[in-house]
């Protein structure tokens, strides 16, 4: 059973400490669309920046919910991945560095979780 998504856990990458959570919220459209939102932050808190990589639910894509898996977030024709699963975190985290994310700057950075779906479920299969 995965761990409770309100506690933070830690991730130590490439020298660097993080702390990282996954929440469920709710987007503001009109139908009220589940979201999934796996956040890191850099150790000790001020530190550096924040990461929030954003999952909303939408057309051929879903995020887990009453009747899925907790950390879930999937879309149809290209997979799914685990947002509890350190390895996933690691390889989103990876990613969004190579693609110019600077954990130094204090600053939040939101990026749509779905840019990077189907690379990560490419290399986590």
């Amino acid at each position: 059973m995965p761990r409770s998504s309100n506690k933070s856990r830690p991730l130590i990458a490439d020298g660097r400490s993080y702390l990282w959570t996954v929440r469920h919220g709710h987007h503001v459209l009109e139908d009220g669309g589940c979201r999934k939102t796996l956040t890191l932050r850099t150790r000790p808190p001020g530190a550096g920046g924040l990461l929030r990589f954003v999952f909303d639910e939408g057309p051929g894509r879903y995020v887990s919910g009453f009747t899925t898996g907790s950390g879930e977030v999937g879309a149809v024709g290209v997979g799914a991945l685990n947002l509890h699963e350190p390895g996933t975190v690691r390889f989103l985290l990876d990613t969004a560095l190579a693609r110019g994310w600077d954990p130094r700057e204090r600053r939040e950075v939101k990026v749509d979780g779905w840019t990077f779906l189907e690379e990560a479920v490419a290399a986590r299969g």
